[in-house]
């Protein structure tokens, strides 16, 4: 069953299109990324869903209740949506309570027990109850921020790139605390981010947007394999892509014959392999050379744990001259530069559509 259903919504301020025909389903539950580099109207389309603007075209409904159409629009505060912006938006005057029992009902013992509850809820201690926002970090304002939104009981829950303004192990570990939170809670989720890794790891239904249009939405793990343009490949992650001609369910490429996807295509196209496909051998004179593609380490960037490769293919290899190609080793195992190796792929290229 879907919470949430996005049918046909455009918007434009003056001449710009900032939206144009979005159609959108979110499971209820689930946890929906929407992606795009900046102004790609990710932002218009978030604040739309929460009423803080109102469409030109279209229609929008959240649990069988329709919050817009051609008729009437049902104003933000009636539509029972969290919203958590950027940077948090405490109110500065009030303490960690009082912002987030801003707008509950409760009151007395009643409503000091349930600020309580939320404040446990997104791991903050009760003695922060009477601090001000700026004694707080920026992690522990991102709390109390998710709290009030919380304490609502949103039938929807808005999240506008919440951890982008946090160091980077922080923004892991918040990142992993609210996705355990919000589907405790059973609380249907958007979040809006340009991170591609924040986007991959966060969500269950992952929509990619570029120039106010939904371009592809799906399974993140299938929008990485199997991207459904070379724009949309490269946003998400880096890329190899090189052209190649499709027989019988294998291209014939620079790296020579590698299988693919190609649902019965034959002819000339684009394929795309991921950096992890590529698999590097130091021994190229190995029996299992012959299976690969000779090529030499021209660059090597180390990172730990891991290490990213530039290698150059052999020139009798390639048909483009000193082709080179991004290879993932790990940190330990690889080979320095003006190494020898054999480049061999690892699973199925994925073959571009060309409708």
């Amino acid at each position: 069953m879907n919470a949430l259903e996005l049918k046909s919504l455009s918007k434009s301020f003056g001449a710009q299109k900032a939206l144009d025909d979005i159609c959108l389903s979110v499971p209820t539950g689930s946890r929906t990324v929407i992606v795009g580099p900046s102004g790609s109207g990710k932002t218009t389309l978030l604040r739309m869903i929460a009423g803080f603007e109102f469409p030109d075209a279209g229609s929008l409904t959240l649990n069988g209740q329709t919050l817009v159409d051609s008729s009437h629009a049902v104003p933000a505060y009636q539509r029972q949506i969290g919203y958590v912006p950027q940077d948090g938006a405490l109110f500065p005057h009030m303490s960690v309570a009082a912002n987030i029992g801003f707008g509950l009902t409760d009151t007395g013992a009643a409503r000091t027990e349930r600020i309580l509850a939320l404040m446990d809820s997104v791991a903050l201690d009760a003695n922060m109850a009477n601090r001000w926002p700026h004694e707080l970090s920026g992690g522990q304002q991102q709390r109390v921020s998710l709290a009030r939104a919380l304490a609502q009981q949103p039938r929807l829950m808005l999240l506008d790139e919440p951890f982008s303004a946090l160091d980077t192990g922080l923004r892991s570990a918040m990142r992993k605390m609210v996705a355990r939170l919000l589907e405790t809670a059973g609380v249907t989720t958007i979040l809006v981010t340009h991170d591609q890794g924040e986007a991959l790891s966060f969500a269950d239904q992952l929509a990619v947007m570029r120039a106010g249009r939904l371009v592809q939405s799906g399974h993140p793990m299938d929008l990485y394999r199997y991207p459904g343009d070379e724009q949309t490949a490269h946003f998400l992650g880096e890329a190899v892509v090189m052209p190649a001609r499709i027989e019988s369910g294998w291209a014939h490429c620079d790296l020579g014959r590698v299988a693919v996807n190609s649902n019965g295509f034959c002819g000339s196209a684009q394929i795309m392999l991921r950096p992890e496909q590529l698999q590097l051998s130091d021994q190229p004179d190995s029996p299992d050379a012959r299976q690969g593609c000779p090529a030499v380490v021209v660059e090597r960037d180390f990172a730990g744990n891991t290490c990213t490769l530039t290698v150059e293919l052999h020139p009798q290899a390639s048909q483009d001259q000193g082709r080179s190609l991004l290879v993932r080793s790990t940190g330990m195992h690889a080979p320095p530069a003006g190494s020898a190796v054999q480049l061999s792929v690892l699973g199925p290229a994925h073959v571009f559509d060309l409708a």
